[in-house]
């Protein structure tokens, strides 16, 4: 009788019995044992569900993952994300999603339920179309097909990126006022104590100099970091001529070669062939100059210093790499190397790369850094 219903209750995954009353017959001991760990391992399971599809409620991405049978997708799983911001309820087959979401299920039946990932165009009601980057995957486990969806909103990932662009700007920005506000509030202040006293030692003139010069020096510092962001959100427009990029590199050269010898630097101008670009020439000048100044500062404590430079054509678009035997940056920081004002130079306006930058893709084009056990370099992709 205990071993019947012992079994049965295993087979239907029904571990709400207690058996521990009868633990002293022997001829069931390992009967009762082996339900015991099942019991154990179910309720493992379900908190891991539990946490998993916590995990998956709290993310602002839309999930959808289908479960096949009988050649019919049933949908498994829709967290909360999706099911509201797609207005959607939670509907158990797929002809029923297709029926609140036409344009999501069509792409998705057009393309076989295959692995893709593509940006869609995507209305919910009267509202307009936003656009969402799609992905999709399969995949087979015991025997079982599953159907991954995630849906992530374009036009939020990149207001996500620009707020923290803004709020990592208002840090570094911040911080540069108080550097310099702070010490010259101090010393008016003791200026201010100074100029009430009826008389003036030597040593009272003294303080008075150290402190002026001290405000002065403070005050170019800050002046400095204001004409830094000027010219960063002042950057004019470029004016696009046909240019010849052996022209432009050579003429850079003709600036830099003298401080980069000066620093024991070896450069190696491999761009010999003839490639022509539409660009703004002085700001491209810049850009070279920039590149070239940060490879230069990179290489300051090594033994091996060469600077390379070299430029493809690859799918119509012109790569201008300058490559150099540096250790570049820390892994953590890559991503910050392009934010304004952000340095690892003692002395450096944290201006050059994101100037750099913002001139590159007011090209069209982008400005890419990668790091290797080799050294480190930049390279500029144009039209």
């Amino acid at each position: 009788m205990f071993y019947d219903k012992t079994i049965t209750a295993i087979l239907s995954d029904d571990f709400s019995a207690d058996f521990s009353r009868h633990s002293d017959f022997e001829n069931y001991k390992n009967l009762f044992k082996l339900y015991d760990t099942l019991k154990a391992r179910q309720h493992e399971q379900l908190t891991k569900d539990l946490v998993y599809r916590s995990i998956l409620n709290n993310i602002e991405t839309g999930v959808i993952i289908l479960n096949k049978t009988n050649e019919e997708w049933n949908v498994f799983l829709m967290n909360d994300y999706f099911s509201q911001h797609f207005q959607t309820p939670r509907v158990s087959h797929w002809k029923y999603l297709k029926k609140q979401l036409p344009a999501l299920c069509s792409i998705i039946e057009e393309r076989k339920f295959e692995d893709f990932r593509v940006s869609a165009q995507i209305r919910i009601d009267d509202e307009e179309s936003q656009t969402y980057m799609l992905q999709t995957s399969g995949s087979v486990t015991f025997g079982q097909e599953y159907y991954i969806i995630l849906l992530d909103s374009i036009q939020k990932v990149v207001a996500k990126k620009e707020k923290d662009a803004w709020i990592n700007l208002m840090k570094v920005i911040s911080h540069e006022l108080m550097n310099s506000i702070t010490p010259i509030r101090s010393l008016t202040q003791n200026l201010n104590e100074l100029a009430q006293q009826e008389t003036l030692s030597e040593e009272d003139m003294n303080d008075i100099r150290e402190s002026v010069n001290t405000m002065i020096h403070r005050s170019d510092h800050l002046q400095n970091f204001i004409e830094s962001y000027r010219k960063l959100a002042m950057l004019p427009s470029p004016n696009k001529e046909r240019t010849e990029l052996t022209k432009l590199v050579n003429n850079t050269l003709l600036v830099m070669t003298p401080l980069l010898k000066k620093a024991g630097i070896t450069i190696n101008n491999e761009i010999t062939e003839t490639y022509w670009l539409m660009v703004d020439a002085n700001q491209m000048e810049q850009v070279f100059i920039n590149l070239l100044t940060n490879s230069m500062y990179a290489l300051e404590d090594r033994e091996n210093k060469i600077i390379t430079l070299t430029a493809e054509v690859r799918q119509e678009r012109t790569f201008i790499t300058i490559s150099d035997t540096g250790l570049g940056v820390d892994k953590e920081i890559e991503d910050k190397i392009f934010l304004p004002f952000f340095t690892t130079r003692k002395d450096g306006a944290g201006i050059g790369l994101t100037l750099s930058k913002n001139i590159v893709d007011a090209h069209g084009g982008y400005l890419n850094y990668k790091s290797s056990n080799e050294g480190s370099s930049f390279t500029i992709c144009l039209i």
